[in-house]
């Protein structure tokens, strides 16, 4: 009785210390269900309002132009008007258009008879528009799965992996992690390069999947203020998720980095990007119903996932290895803005973001797409 006693107190020493959240789970792979991590600030406006292209691009020093290859989109549901959507934000932010017809826009429908859905139709909006902001030379494959399944989000990403000219898979969605999780990582390679990339998670501490795959990187989440000088400070946004893996073992380039406190185990996320409502982006999205027709501001770690497959496509030369010997260099600060104070709950290390590396936003910010 006493031994029992005290397997079961390191447990519990071992889920306080660590976010490890998903430690506990018995569910496998085939009860798998996606959700996507998207925040919207208020409701549709006539007008918008949020961070611009020419905003977010000062901040993290992107290119006005550029892009090429393919930026494939993964997401759930059948989004009707999102080449049309697409446009009216092209038009207001007067970036280049990307319709079927020039060959800029491709959608892939995996499935007949596929359903729309309120919310994965404003995560495809968001998903769509700012990839194509960010890199607005490059190609835009959307992957719409029949469903937010994790068989028919694989099939999806599978789909796109193929295809030669696809260069950034963003994948803006995650649920927890699951014991089978492992078996599932080749499904974030390619034969070409492709770099994949996910969210971290909206619900502050604690690792998800696919984001906890050492082949995907894991975007954390910030909180941006622009000053009218063009000052950028962020900060760690309280939302973003991060942690430990229950199930994926530490990848090379982690453990070269020496990223503190991973006992063996997969650190998330791996990078950040501006994910608070607060400091939403502009997105337009419309429906049937007239009230909900217009520009949102939207927020969420499922921002990052596209902006950076985004950054891929402008500079062709990012992944997880790359980063980690980045921000080991002579000079970090030439590739990332490191974050260091704020939060994402209470779990004291694992929490706080802190020079260097961090659980909430992991190596930092962007402020170059040469890598």
């Amino acid at each position: 009785m006493t031994r029992t006693r005290v397997v079961i107190g390191l447990i519990t020493v071992l889920m306080v210390a660590t976010p490890w959240t998903s430690v506990l789970a018995s569910y496998r792979f085939g009860q798998f269900k996606a959700h996507p991590p998207i925040h919207a600030r208020g409701s549709a406006s006539a007008t918008p309002s949020g961070l611009t292209p020419a905003t977010i691009k000062a901040a993290y020093r992107l290119p006005a132009v550029g892009g090429s290859g393919t930026v494939a989109i993964i997401d759930a549901y059948d989004d009707k008007t999102i080449e049309s959507d697409l446009a009216v934000f092209d038009q207001k932010f007067g970036l280049p258009a990307c319709t079927t017809a020039n060959g800029c826009f491709e959608k892939h429908v995996l499935g007949k008879n596929v359903k729309s859905d309120a919310g994965w139709s404003l995560e495809i909006s968001l998903d769509v528009e700012w990839a194509h902001a960010v890199a607005p030379q490059a190609k835009i494959l959307l992957e719409e799965a029949a469903t937010p399944s994790g068989a028919n989000l694989l099939a999806a990403i599978d789909d796109a992996r193929a295809r030669p000219d696809v260069t950034a898979v963003s994948m803006s969605w995650g649920g927890a992690e699951f014991s089978d999780e492992t078996t599932l990582d080749s499904h974030f390679t390619s034969d070409h390069g492709v770099v994949f990339f996910a969210s971290s998670g909206d619900d502050g501490a604690g690792a998800s999947w696919p984001a906890a795959s050492p082949n995907v990187v894991s975007v954390g989440g910030t909180s941006v203020a622009v000053a009218a000088n063009g000052k950028v400070t962020e900060t760690a946004w309280s939302g973003s998720g991060g942690g430990v893996s229950a199930y994926e073992p530490e990848p090379d380039y982690q453990v070269a980095f020496t990223v503190p406190k991973a006992q063996g185990h997969r650190a998330i996320p791996d990078v950040s990007y501006d994910a608070d409502p607060q400091s939403g982006f502009a997105v337009y999205r419309s429906t049937s119903t007239a009230t909900k027709k217009g520009w949102y501001v939207i927020g969420g770690t499922s921002a990052g996932a596209p902006q950076w497959a985004g950054i891929e496509a402008l500079g062709l030369a990012t992944g997880n290895p790359l980063f980690y010997k980045d921000k080991a260099s002579s000079t970090p600060a030439s590739y990332f803005r490191d974050i260091v104070s704020g939060k994402n709950g209470d779990c004291k290390y694992y929490c706080d973001a802190r020079r260097r590396y961090d659980y909430v936003t992991g190596l930092g910010s962007p402020v170059t797409v040469n890598f």
